[in-house]
């Protein structure tokens, strides 16, 4: 006959194996979904603004129908937004960016078209024409990477406005 304080406790050990198994299988899946939501897209175009100020950004890119401009994005701070999602389709993208606060600007010598408010512009030339102010933009060759990632500072280390930041396909 077996001794009912060893049945007692085998069956303590074994809801408490159970429920160390159950604990751990809901404590990896936490940590894989944390993982999961934690983990950074792996294609896009992203701009980070290391300044204090709020930034206004414009981005111009060549796609199927021709040249595009879109903007503005506007970026607090010390913060980062995704300006094209998933990965990217051109070698080459255009930025321009405004310091909404000081009027600082980050622009280069590619001429593009912009307007006062929200914008997707089809076209770069005759922006006065139709209606749109022109800027200058800067250009960024991503080397057809899938992503890319450009941060705005207010003091340049290397005598550029911007920092570049481009990784290649997983």
């Amino acid at each position: 006959m077996k001794n009912p304080a060893t049945m007692v406790m085998r069956t303590a050990l074994s809801k408490a194996r159970k429920s160390c198994l159950t604990a751990a299988l809901a404590c990896a899946m936490f940590a894989g979904a944390g993982l999961v939501s934690a983990t950074p897209a792996l294609a896009d175009f992203r701009v980070c603004n290391a300044t204090q100020n709020l930034v206004g950004v414009a981005i111009g890119y060549r796609a199927r129908t021709g040249w595009v401009t879109e903007g503005w994005w506007h970026i607090d701070g010390s913060t980062c937004k995704t300006l094209i999602e998933g990965a990217l389709s051109s070698r080459y993208y255009y930025l321009y960016a405004e310091d909404a606060e000081r009027g600082g600007r980050w622009d280069g010598p590619v001429n593009m078209c912009v307007a006062e408010r929200e914008f997707k512009i089809a076209g770069a030339g005759d922006c006065f024409a139709r209606g749109f102010q022109r800027a200058g933009f800067k250009e960024y060759d991503t080397r057809e990477q899938a992503s890319w990632m450009v941060q705005l500072t207010d003091e340049p280390a290397d005598g550029s406005a911007a920092t570049i930041t481009g990784a290649g396909n997983p």
